[in-house]
């Protein structure tokens, strides 16, 4: 039997990786010592490596296929085939943001104002090759971590992190100065892997089947009964992916209504629902949106 070999990044991006997976349709079940997780599909075989080697293993074709942030592959020069973006963290559905930051006192208010001076980051390819390109002549030293304390405490004029917010930069008294990228989780493949037709589909499955997980994260389904003299009125309130579907109830002048919205509309939409007449609103979670 043939099998695709899929990479799950180890670290921040690891719980929420399966949990995509999970509700994608697959089951992956790993101990803290076991780096060849179980999973309920015998034409995938999986394993565990951190998301700043991931790209790298792709590229070698010792993983068909894998998920990591654009910043590794960036930093690593990969030479991968990228199949989709796919945007979340173990935060929150948005880009990470790699940032200049700077103590809050620091001199630092532009790019130039860094030159002849230590910057500290775990991004230290992509960071030289930024300020090459911007014309700074920088230091830039490996962080091993706890990069956000090497500059409070002056060991570094200036550092490049990720953050989502910058909640806890402002916390720990940085001032980001400048953003210099966005990254997110992409989904990649070894280019020969890719090249393939047999694992080019399983991908392109994978692919699908996880950005309709995503999609539904965003989204839930309404379901309410309508008397059919107000259906217009309720209609009109209705967003919906392209139509609401409409069912008359047995014997009765009542319609079961049938929708799709944004998780974010529910709160203000079912008491305008329900004030205009419409009754048993049910709101219900999906798993995916295809």
């Amino acid at each position: 039997m043939k099998q695709l070999v899929l990479g799950i990044p180890k670290g921040s991006l690891q719980e929420s990786t399966i949990r995509l997976f999970r509700q994608a349709g697959w089951r992956i079940s790993l101990s803290d010592r076991n780096y060849f997780p179980e999973i309920n599909d015998p034409e995938i075989s999986c394993s565990i490596c951190r998301a700043q080697e991931m790209s790298r293993y792709v590229e070698t074709g010792t993983f068909d296929v894998g998920l990591t942030g654009k910043d590794w592959i960036m930093e690593n020069d990969s030479d991968v085939a990228v199949i989709t973006d796919l945007i979340y963290s173990k935060v929150s559905q948005r880009p990470a943001r790699w940032v200049l930051a700077v103590p809050m006192d620091s001199p630092v208010r532009e790019l130039k104002d860094l030159q002849g001076k230590k910057i500290a980051t775990e991004l230290v390819n992509f960071t030289r090759r930024y300020f090459a390109a911007e014309g700074i002549d920088v230091e830039v030293e490996f962080s091993w971590g706890a990069t956000e304390a090497k500059v409070i405490a002056g060991l570094c004029d200036a550092i490049v992190e990720v953050t989502e917010t910058g909640t806890t930069m402002r916390a720990n008294g940085l001032r980001i100065a400048k953003e210099l990228m966005q990254s997110n989780t992409q989904l990649i493949a070894h280019r020969k892997s890719w090249e393939d037709p047999w694992k080019r589909q399983k991908i392109e499955e994978i692919s699908m089947l996880l950005q309709a997980a995503l999609r539904a994260e965003e989204l839930v389904g309404l379901k309410m009964n309508v008397p059919e003299e107000i259906l217009g009125e309720v209609i009109q309130l209705l967003p919906s992916l392209n139509a609401p579907t409409i069912a008359h109830l047995y014997q009765s002048q009542w319609l079961s209504v049938e929708t799709v919205v944004s998780k974010n509309l529910v709160r203000e939409l079912v008491p305008q629902l329900i004030k205009c007449g419409a009754q048993g609103v049910i709101e219900y979670s999906l798993n995916k949106v295809i």
